[in-house]
C-alpha cells in the first residue's frame, strides 16, 4: 500500500505536543491502522476481483459484478479514512510549531533586552516549552478533534453503507453485459470479515479515545476556573483559563 513512513513521522511529532488521551489515539493509529493496514490487510486482499470466480465467462460481466458490489475497496477505503483522519491532526501540528516559533523568538527578546516593560509576552508556553491550552491555541486544538470525529464517524456510516461490515462468500449481480443473473464466490470471505471487523473495532476505539479527549479538555477548563494556579510571575496578572497538556 505504498510506504507510510512520512505520515508515521509527522504524526510521531504530535504527540510532544497532546495531551495523554491524544498520545494513546496516536498510538492507536500509528500501531494498529497504519502498521497493520501496510504489513498484512494487503497480503489478505491483494487482487481481489482475480480471486472472484463467477458462474459465467460472459466478457465484462465479472468487471461489472465486482464494481456493483464494491464501488471502492476495502484497502483504498481504509486507506482514504486515514489521511482524512490524520488530516486535522497535521493541521494542528503546524500551527502548534508556528506558535512555538514565534514565542521562542519573544523569549530571546526578553533575554536581549534589560527593559523588558511594554514587550509581549510567551502566552502558550512556559519556560520548559510545555504547551498551554488556553485561548486560541485550545480553540484550534478542540476543533481539530471535532472534525476529527466527524470524518471518524462519517467514514464509519460511509463503510456500513457502501457494503456492510461483512464479507459474503456469494454476491448476486444482473445487468449488461451479463445475460442473466450471475453468482459470484468471493475469495477467503471470513479472513477478509475479521480484518473488516478489526478495522471497525479499532475506528470505534479511536472515536471514543476523540470523545473522551474533547470531555477532558472542558474538564480540565473547568477545573482551572475553578482553581487557578498561580506562579510568582503570574500573581499581578489577570487570570487566564489554561488548560496544560
Amino acid at each position: 500500500m505504498g510506504d507510510w513512513g512520512f505520515l508515521s513521522k509527522l504524526l510521531d511529532k504530535v504527540q510532544s505536543h497532546s495531551t495523554s488521551i491524544g498520545k494513546v489515539w496516536l498510538t492507536v493509529l500509528l500501531i494498529f491502522r497504519i502498521m497493520v493496514l501496510g504489513a498484512g490487510v494487503d497480503k489478505v486482499w491483494g487482487d481481489e476481483q482475480s480471486g472472484m470466480v463467477c458462474n459465467i465467462k460472459t466478457p465484462g460481466c465479472k468487471n461489472v459484478c465486482y464494481d456493483k458490489a464494491f464501488p471502492i475497496s476495502h484497502t483504498r477505503f481504509w486507506v482514504l479514512q486515514i489521511l482524512f483522519v490524520s488530516l486535522p491532526t497535521l493541521i494542528y501540528l503546524g500551527y502548534v510549531l508556528n506558535v512555538i516559533h514565534k514565542e521562542n523568538k519573544m523569549r530571546q527578546k526578553l533575554q536581549n533586552q534589560a527593559e523588558k516593560r511594554g514587550l509581549k509576552l510567551p502566552k502558550y508556553t512556559d519556560d520548559n516549552g510545555k504547551l498551554r491550552y488556553k485561548g486560541n491555541l485550545l480553540y484550534v486544538y478542540v476543533t481539530c478533534i471535532l472534525v476529527t470525529i466527524l470524518f471518524e464517524a462519517a467514514f464509519i456510516v460511509g463503510q456500513y453503507y457502501l457494503y456492510g461490515f461483512m464479507m459474503k462468500p456469494l454476491l448476486k449481480c444482473s445487468g449488461d453485459p451479463c445475460p442473466r443473473h450471475v453468482e459470484c464466490f468471493m475469495s477467503r470471505p471470513t479472513e477478509k470479515t475479521i480484518f473488516i471487523l478489526f478495522m471497525l473495532v479499532v475506528g470505534c476505539v479511536s472515536l471514543v479515545l476523540n470523545i473522551a479527549e474533547i470531555f477532558y479538555l472542558i474538564g480540565r477548563a473547568a477545573m482551572y476556573r475553578k482553581h487557578p494556579p498561580i506562579s510568582p510571575a503570574d500573581e499581578h496578572k489577570p487570570f487566564t483559563t489554561e488548560t496544560f497538556c
